[in-house]
């Protein structure tokens, strides 16, 4: 049968859908520090978990090591890349800027919607960090919520994509310590960060919110490299 030469250019839908999916669970687990710097990743194994062919892992893998979020080693081993103190400085003054930047515009251009997202994912990590034993991966995706309730209150696609980006390769640092650190948590820094900056958001005060947030990611960054754990 003939086809148009125009559909030689379109992959198959389910293909595609399933890459994507592939793409946002793997890119989850790494915002989300389920997956540790230097640990290996097997297409197979996430192939398994995810219920598809190794296919659509191997598409969602290569987008990864294109975003620097995976790594290739010179054995072809598949891995989280590891992290110098250096290249982590470096990541925070960025992710100061930009996400600082985002809190500015959420408190110029949030609605009501935003407000009470911002609000609820708030609340909800604040009430977890005062159990007697805090769910830590739970407290790691109130953070992860709480965050971009704000920034997506800035209403710039643009800006979250850049700042997903970001967290692709922050994640593994900074989530992965405080799931296994509840100090970190128990210290209610981070609490007190985000509540700051709910009320400058709130109050439409954009200087307070992005200072609130880099208060925020600085608090996390210092208690990381406080710990030596990353390399000199």
């Amino acid at each position: 049968m003939n086809l148009p030469a125009a559909l030689n250019l379109v992959a198959p839908l389910d293909r595609q859908t399933l890459g994507e999916r592939a793409y946002a669970k793997l890119a989850d687990l790494l915002i989300s520090g389920r997956l540790a710097p230097g640990e290996k990743l097997s297409l197979r194994a996430a192939a398994d978990v995810l219920g598809v062919s190794i296919m659509p892992v191997r598409e969602a893998v290569s987008r990864l090591v294109a975003d620097k979020a995976l790594e290739v080693t010179p054995n072809r081993a598949v891995r989280v890349p590891l992290m110098s103190a250096a290249q982590f400085r470096d990541l925070t003054k960025v992710r100061i800027a930009i996400e600082g930047h985002a809190a500015a515009q959420a408190a110029q251009h949030r609605d009501k919607r935003d407000l009470a997202s911002i609000a609820r994912a708030e609340a909800a990590m604040r009430a977890e960090s005062e159990q007697a034993a805090p769910d830590l991966p739970r407290a790691v995706e109130l953070n992860k919520t709480f965050h971009f309730a704000v920034y997506e209150a800035a209403h710039s696609p643009i800006l979250v994509e850049i700042i997903r980006a970001l967290w692709l390769k922050a994640g593994p640092v900074i989530n992965l310590d405080l799931r296994a650190n509840p100090e970190r948590l128990a210290k209610g820094d981070a609490i007190r960060f985000h509540g700051d900056v709910r009320s400058a958001i709130a109050a439409g005060n954009a200087a307070a919110a992005q200072g609130g947030i880099a208060n925020d990611i600085t608090g996390a960054a210092d208690f990381i490299l406080s710990r030596g754990g990353l390399a000199g």
